[in-house]
């Protein structure tokens, strides 16, 4: 039976950004869509609409389950379409990648920058308070695994308090409600081109552990 995997990529990025990750799982069996999604000018909660109907047309083809994977802000919008989606018996495992579930540090310290969130919408709605207000829940019948890096290379990193990856810390990107949860020595925007993230991915999808 053929797995099939919904790649959902990260703030200011599109789909190509995905392609990787998209090689390595199809490598391993799996066969992959990948979306482009507003993530830049609006926040990343209203991209659900496109998730869902790219949900609807996959499901019409085949009725085997569907995973999911997001890197950063798509990690994020998996929660959301979980909590909202009409499609929630057609969902089978999924996999965050460098998740900023308890919001993120440099958004706060973006939006003390004056229009700078009001047009880079998508990071406004990573602050800490937005993503309570959306009241996603920690425990679902879902499995969802986490997997945050901790190579702290890039400058903003120097920004964050404790352990992080250059851009998300690890404690944001850990909740209670998660399956499995695993860290790897890579920086925010490398983590989810690497093969040993593609293997664990893949591990995950099929096992719901890393």
């Amino acid at each position: 039976m053929e797995e099939r995997v919904l790649l959902l990529h990260g703030f200011n990025k599109n789909s190509r950004d995905m392609q990787t990750l998209s090689i390595y799982l199809e490598h391993q069996g799996f066969h992959c869509r990948s979306l482009d999604l507003p993530l830049t000018y609006h926040e990343f909660d209203q991209s659900i609409y496109l998730v869902e109907k790219h949900l609807s047309d996959m499901i019409s083809q085949k009725d085997t389950p569907i995973h999911l994977v997001g890197h950063s802000t798509g990690g994020l919008l998996i929660r959301k379409v979980l909590q909202e989606t009409e499609w929630k018996d057609s969902i089978g495992h999924c996999v965050q990648i460098a998740t900023p579930n308890r919001g993120s540090q440099l958004a706060h310290v973006a939006s003390k920058i004056t229009g700078y969130t009001e047009y880079y919408k998508t990071l406004r709605s990573l602050n800490a308070t937005y993503i309570e207000q959306l009241n996603l829940p920690d425990m679902t019948p879902f499995a969802i695994g986490a997997i945050a890096g901790n190579r702290n290379h890039l400058w903003l990193g120097k920004l964050l308090q404790g352990e992080n990856d250059g851009r998300v810390e690890l404690d944001s990107v850990y909740y209670p409600g998660l399956a499995d949860f695993i860290k790897l020595p890579y920086g925010h925007k490398e983590i989810h081109h690497q093969k040993e993230v593609a293997e664990l991915t893949a591990l995950f999808l099929r096992t719901g552990h890393f």
